[in-house]
């Protein structure tokens, strides 16, 4: 074959990768988007699963746009609209902090978007707080970011990969003996499970070093929605479903803390554990 004709199919291959790369995202979706944003900035909500998301869609709150309902994209279904006449798009994530990562990402590099709200159930670690109360927390934090400590090992030992800023004891840790339901010959017995070490997360400031890593446990929500959410502090909610009702009334309040990761948690014993250790009012 010759040389210069080997050569053109070469760049023809590499060529028709880019674009292939670049068409991702399809043409008419493209132009869908476009035309979409023309009426941005939204304000965007993030719900985790159908059964909490149905609520909101089905409310007379909400008013579909009547030109684009919705746009549906890599697995979701972005629904377009208005709530409370202020624009929306409301997205359903799935379980787990990856998938509400990945929908997140997609709605902010898709739309026109000037703010991200995510709103769902929650566990509740405050004993002064009941079932049925709102809270709003101030600040966040990852509990699920651990480094577990061989046994045998304890407090004064440094973690695997401590010494090279990897890991960290600054944050303090999860002992399972103090756990165990019994005692052997009436002392404590040890745990083969020895502790968890909580881990701040890694973050890479958009106005930092590129590959400069920082690190952040307690992450702060913006500032101003938390502002705005004081205004909720005196809504009336209702405390009873036909003849059922609950303890007293449900209030919506605002709290410091909140702590979340891929952990469903029914169980008493660490519920009371994240709310000791870190002072978290919602899980």
């Amino acid at each position: 074959m010759d040389r210069s004709l080997l050569l053109g199919c070469f760049v023809l291959v590499v060529v028709g990768s880019i674009i292939g790369v670049d068409g991702a995202v399809s043409p008419s979706v493209v132009k869908k988007l476009s035309k979409i944003n023309k009426d941005g900035p939204y304000l965007g909500i993030v719900v985790p699963n159908g059964f909490e998301m149905s609520p909101l869609l089905q409310s007379s709150s909400f008013v579909a746009d009547h030109k684009f309902p919705y746009l549906d994209f890599s697995g979701r279904r972005f629904r377009i609209g208005e709530l409370e006449k202020e624009k929306v798009i409301i997205v359903m994530t799935g379980l787990s902090m990856v998938n509400a990562g990945i929908t997140t990402q997609l709605l902010l590099t898709l739309f026109k978007v000037k703010g991200v709200l995510h709103f769902g159930i929650a566990g509740n670690a405050d004993p002064d707080l009941q079932i049925g109360d709102v809270t709003i927390p101030q600040y966040w934090a990852h509990t699920g970011l651990w480094n577990w400590q061989r046994y045998g090992d304890g407090p004064s030992d440094k973690l695997a990969l401590e010494s090279n800023g990897d890991y960290t004891r600054r944050i303090g840790y999860l002992k399972f003996s103090n756990y165990n339901n019994g005692t052997n010959n009436g002392k404590s017995s040890d745990n083969l499970l020895n502790n968890v070490w909580y881990q701040p997360e890694e973050i890479f400031p958009i106005d930092g070093i590129p590959e400069a890593r920082q690190h952040a446990f307690w992450v702060p929500v913006n500032k101003h929605y938390f502002s705005i959410a004081k205004k909720l502090e005196g809504m009336k909610l209702e405390g009873c479903v036909n003849s059922t009702c609950l303890p007293r009334t449900p209030i919506v309040t605002r709290v410091e803390r909140g702590v979340s990761a891929n952990v469903f948690v029914d169980n008493a014993a660490y519920r009371e554990f994240l709310y000791s250790k870190f002072n978290a009012d919602s899980n």
